[in-house]
């Protein structure tokens, strides 16, 4: 009988607090818990939702895959498996090809400017290419580079080698030059070079030492190659079941500021990794002459290419929509030259 009347008030407390407008979600990533986008952009993001609703919304983190894998976490959105979920597209290759334009080589210079643009460009198209949740907002990574075994230079060195990619449109890129993508999420990034089943990694600086990745890789290509880019998805049930002054809160949450924002630390903190590489003497960080830099662009000009071909496969206007890209990142003093 107890037991009963515990249920039951329980079941009243629920009740009550959804009546109240209150709602607790769920937030899940990949990362560590310690990584900086969890401290300096989740968790800053997430005291201001609770200070904005009067602490009516709150949310509880699941880092580290706790509810599920990487390359599930837009899957888990839309299933409600989490309420919000941080996805990184381009582990799904093909399955989003208007947003994969952020992956492209060459195009963004920084990561904070860069996430602004990306996040006003990708609204006119987000809730169609991923229509099965809602889109709370979109950023891009700071730029990253090749990390490698041995020495790499030159396009020709990726020829015959495993690289790591950190996106699709990376993985594309090592293919073209004629080495094997080795598609593993960044957490297993480490151990597969560390087996030798890989012999570099694209990846942003600092994530090479967050990751123990340094241990395995001691050569750096000094050049912007690509970002990554990420959404924070919302299951949608759980966005439209919101009260509607709990609903508004996290629309004045889901902005291009808060895109800016929420990248912000993690953007410095990447580049810093940069600073670390030139510092140890056991590490080399090599930087290309102006004639490597334009073979470099060259040999990726065909990814540009495929990128248009495959967003006019979807129905799209490859032209307007990559013209509208490179305006949105000028406008923020963020295109490559």
């Amino acid at each position: 009988m107890k037991a009963t009347f515990t249920l039951i008030a329980l079941g009243m407390a629920a009740v009550a607090a959804q009546a109240a407008g209150a709602a607790e979600l769920r937030l899940a990533h990949w990362l560590p818990p310690q990584h900086t986008l969890q401290t300096t952009g989740f968790e800053p993001w997430i005291k201001s939702i609770s200070d904005a609703s009067g602490g009516k919304v709150t949310m509880t983190i699941f880092p580290a895959q706790q509810l599920g894998s990487a390359t599930d976490h837009y899957d888990m959105a839309r299933d409600g498996i989490a309420d919000i979920t941080f996805v990184n597209p381009g582990y799904q290759p093909g399955r989003f090809p208007i947003i994969s334009a952020g992956e492209l080589p060459f195009m963004v210079t920084n990561a904070k400017g860069g996430s602004k643009a990306f996040d006003s460009w990708y609204r006119a198209y987000a809730e169609k290419e991923m229509a099965d949740v809602h889109v709370c907002m979109a950023f891009v990574q700071d730029p990253g580079t090749i990390h490698s075994r041995d020495a790499m230079r030159v396009p020709g060195d990726i020829k015959g080698k495993n690289i790591r990619p950190a996106q699709a449109t990376m993985g594309s890129y090592v293919n073209l030059l004629g080495g094997a993508s080795v598609q593993v999420p960044a957490p297993e990034a480490r151990e597969v070079i560390a087996r030798g089943a890989a012999d570099a990694i694209t990846f942003p600086w600092d994530s090479v030492y967050l990751f123990g990745i340094d241990a395995v890789t001691k050569h750096h290509i000094d050049m912007p190659l690509y970002t990554t880019t990420f959404v924070m998805a919302m299951n949608k049930a759980s966005y439209e079941g919101l009260a509607d002054d709990a609903r508004k809160v996290i629309d004045d949450h889901c902005t291009s500021e808060w895109a800016e924002k929420i990248s912000a630390g993690w953007a410095d903190q990447e580049a810093s990794g940069r600073e670390k590489a030139l510092s140890q003497k056991d590490h080399t960080v090599y930087k290309p002459t102006a004639e490597e830099m334009n073979a470099w662009k060259e040999s990726a000009k065909p990814l540009t290419d495929k990128w248009h071909e495959q967003v006019k496969a979807s129905g799209g206007d490859s032209e307007a929509i990559f013209s509208a890209f490179k305006s949105a990142l000028a406008a923020e003093k963020a295109l490559a030259e």
